[in-house]
């Protein structure tokens, strides 16, 4: 599973007066699914003749467009992101994706759900927004008997009395009563049809778990990819940085110390030039071990660290931790890390001025933001430094979210599932 199924954006959310309009489309949308219901239906025993083969391979992928819609477009009133259940063919092949879809139990629950839906969801739908209409329609009545020419609402409720503009004035209250019903059940009622697609639009238990198991082996396969490649990282500065500067310094000793009887100032020269080189060995060792994990995020803590890492850059980032204690070690290194990719991006790419950080503990849950003022236009791409954080949130099922339109600002939001039990009650850090 690719991060972006494994992090789907949050549900948007409508508009109060929208949603009376959205109702309508929705009912709309309902009678129009009877279309590919029977479309469905008709193109299975075609099969048999190889004419129910080309129908499927057309009607099937709009069946699952037509429902992924309306699984984003529930979402916003459930508040949580309906999953796509669908199975992935294990080769390619026209035959195979048939054979799999056909046999995949969440393509005949798409079809159960068009029929459902033209009959509940779109009765649900339609009264949520009648009640709004109706309210609309009687609230301005009088006005209505205003402006339209004699005969035409002269006689309501089957000709019970007489109409004038004077008197329209009597419809107005069913209007505020259509509308005090909406107010409290229109959204009720597009719920109830949220969570009916979403009892049959969203996986089942067995399928949860399948996805779960796909998202394990993908995160374990990821995890070993990007461990394999630090590995590589560490081996290649080794041997390119501190191998080469003790290879040089072995020599030099041994140099000097053949020379230092015969010609002790080039010898003094040699050890002189062997300290230097030992020296920049350490250094780079240094360099390398804060690179796989900084002393001062052992020493300090995440906030110690991260206000460290502000520090060392050159323009303004404010830094705002409020964590209850030190997350586990291989939590905190994550976020860490995550962090200085962030700011480094910042550094190189975004032409800011201000950055800021911000680090927060909530639902079992460590919240991470950095933003800055920048030109944005931000994207994950494989091999970029947002991709590398979002490989490296994956080993522990985070997940990164990325808003940057073109001219900023840039706000990368990455969480991580960090238990409340887990941190510790000492302070994370003591001061930057």
């Amino acid at each position: 599973m690719t991060m972006a199924q494994a992090a789907p954006r949050p549900p948007m959310r409508f508009p109060r007066l929208a949603q009376p309009f959205i109702a309508l489309g929705l009912a709309i949308l309902a009678e129009l699914g009877i279309a590919f219901f029977v479309l469905n239906v008709v193109a299975v025993p075609l099969i048999a003749v190889w004419v129910g083969i080309p129908m499927l391979l057309v009607f099937v992928p709009c069946t699952r467009w037509f429902a992924n819609c309306h699984r984003t477009l529930l979402a916003s009133f459930t508040g949580t992101p309906i999953q796509r259940p669908y199975k992935k063919p294990p080769m390619p092949g026209v035959l195979m994706w048939l054979r799999t879809t056909l046999s995949d139990p969440a393509t005949w629950r798409d079809i159960a759900w068009l029929l459902v839906n033209a009959v509940i969801g779109f009765t649900l739908t339609l009264l949520s927004a009648v009640l709004f209409l109706a309210s609309i329609f009687y609230l301005i009545y009088p006005f209505l008997v205003w402006v339209t020419p004699d005969g035409v609402f002269d006689e309501p409720f089957g000709g019970l009395f007489t109409l004038n503009v004077a008197t329209a004035f009597l419809m107005v209250p069913f209007g505020l009563l259509a509308f005090l019903i909406w107010t409290g059940a229109g959204e009720r009622l597009l719920k109830a049809d949220a969570y009916l697609a979403q009892s049959l639009l969203g996986p089942t238990e067995s399928a949860k778990l399948a996805i779960r198991v796909r998202e394990l082996a993908e995160s374990r396969a990821e995890t070993v990819d990007t461990q394999a490649a630090e590995l590589r990282r560490i081996e290649r500065d080794l041997h390119d940085g501190a191998q080469a500067r003790l290879a040089a310094l072995s020599m030099n000793l041994g140099m000097a110390e053949e020379m230092v009887n015969r010609d002790p100032a080039q010898a003094a020269a040699l050890l002189t030039e062997a300290r230097e080189s030992a020296s920049t060995a350490l250094s780079e060792l240094r360099d390398l071990v804060r690179g796989i994990h900084p002393p001062v995020l052992a020493d300090r803590g995440l906030e110690g660290a991260v206000k460290a890492l502000a520090m060392s850059l050159p323009f303004k980032v404010d830094v705002t931790i409020d964590l209850p204690g030190r997350p586990p070690a291989p939590v905190e290194s994550a976020a860490y890390f995550a962090v200085a990719e962030a700011l480094a991006n910042v550094l190189k790419h975004a032409a800011a001025t201000t950055a800021w950080v911000q680090l927060s503990h909530e639902k079992e849950r460590l919240h991470i933001l950095v933003g800055d003022d920048g030109v944005g236009g931000a994207t994950v791409r494989p091999g970029g430094g947002l991709y590398g954080i979002e490989r490296r949130l994956a080993a522990f099922d985070g997940t990164l979210t990325v808003a940057s339109p073109t001219g900023g600002p840039t706000t990368v939001i990455m969480e991580l599932p960090c238990e409340s039990s887990s941190l510790k009650i000492t302070p994370s850090s003591g001061t930057a």
